[in-house]
């Protein structure tokens, strides 16, 4: 394998399930029939709330994330929208059950049941990526057609990926933090992402933000978890979605997996281009902006993809 560089980890800061406010803590004990007896906080991600492995007076076991509005504006909305997906998967999806739901004064709470498992090996041991991506492979057979309503990807993303378009417009000392390659063909990368609503439609149910933060390995599972950006989209998008992150974990170059995936079986070689071009913009653009309140990582996280994304988009660019 060449070597590429390993980027940051997918952590952010995590608030203690002690901090917050009690009545939360009741809420959570009536819906769970016990109370919270040991709250192991979980490190993987990026909300800026809650992620805890609980266990109960009762003995049993449960998952916890919560967060508020004075944490991060938009959390509270994220949290909803996968309050709305994780209660609508189908049993047949490899994604945790969700088990109740709280949305009271600012404060909105998931509860999930507990999987006995953990993240992929960083950097990725390559028998842990095989099983992923035929995971992956499956989860877009099991999804497709799509078993539950949601939006487009493309209007879920909404402006996110105007990237390069955006950076048209940009100043000198932004322009100066992008790629030498990326400033020099910006024009055609913003004519480029234009086309990528349509070659991204689909009416497979894609997550979203596949990465390995948002991955649970047990002994013969793969557990997909954190469903609120998920929209119907091709079947491979989630595929290219997630390879940046591969690559910059260590992992092969996307191309070689990309090409060669079943997922990608059939998909339109200028329409991947568009969707690439667009998610790559995503990445550089969103790096060059401040963290958002509560993610103070989240920048450097999309640095290294934008990267990754960015030697991607090289290999199949006519030069």
């Amino acid at each position: 394998m060449d070597e590429v560089e390993v980027g940051p980890p997918a952590t952010g800061v995590r608030l203690a399930w002690s901090e917050v406010p009690g009545w939360l803590h009741e809420e959570v004990a009536e819906l769970l029939g016990a109370r919270v007896a040991e709250a192991v906080t979980q490190r993987g991600g990026f909300s800026p709330g809650v992620a805890a492995r609980l266990r109960l007076t009762d003995g049993s076991r449960a998952f916890v994330k919560a967060v508020s509005a004075e944490a991060n504006p938009d959390s509270p909305d994220i949290h909803r929208a996968e309050i709305r997906i994780a209660s609508a998967l189908p049993p047949e999806v490899p994604a945790p059950r969700l088990l109740g739901s709280v949305d009271r004064d600012g404060w909105v709470a998931l509860l999930f049941e507990d999987i006995d498992g953990r993240m992929p090996a960083q950097p990725w041991d390559p028998a842990e990526l095989d099983r992923v991506l035929d995971a992956v492979t499956r989860l877009a057979e099991t999804l497709t057609p799509a078993p539950l309503a949601a939006p487009p990807t493309a209007e879920r993303v909404g402006a996110g990926f105007h990237g390069w378009r955006t950076l048209l417009h940009a100043s000198p000392d932004e322009l100066g933090r992008v790629d030498p390659w990326a400033r020099r063909h910006l024009a055609e990368l913003a004519e480029a992402e234009e086309t990528w609503a349509d070659a991204v439609a689909g009416d497979t149910l894609a997550h979203g933000d596949l990465r390995a933060d948002n991955l649970l390995l047990t002994g013969d599972r793969v557990y997909v978890v954190d469903w609120p950006w998920a929209g119907l989209a091709a079947p491979w998008f989630d595929l290219m979605a997630m390879l940046p992150s591969v690559r910059m974990q260590g992992g092969p170059a996307p191309e070689t997996i990309f090409d060669a995936h079943p997922a990608a079986r059939g998909a339109d070689p200028a329409g991947v281009t568009a969707v690439l071009t667009a998610l790559t913009g995503f990445f550089v653009r969103q790096s060059l902006l401040p963290p958002p309140p509560g993610l103070p990582t989240v920048r450097g996280f999309q640095a290294a993809q934008g990267r990754t994304s960015l030697s991607w988009l090289r290999t199949r660019w006519p030069e």
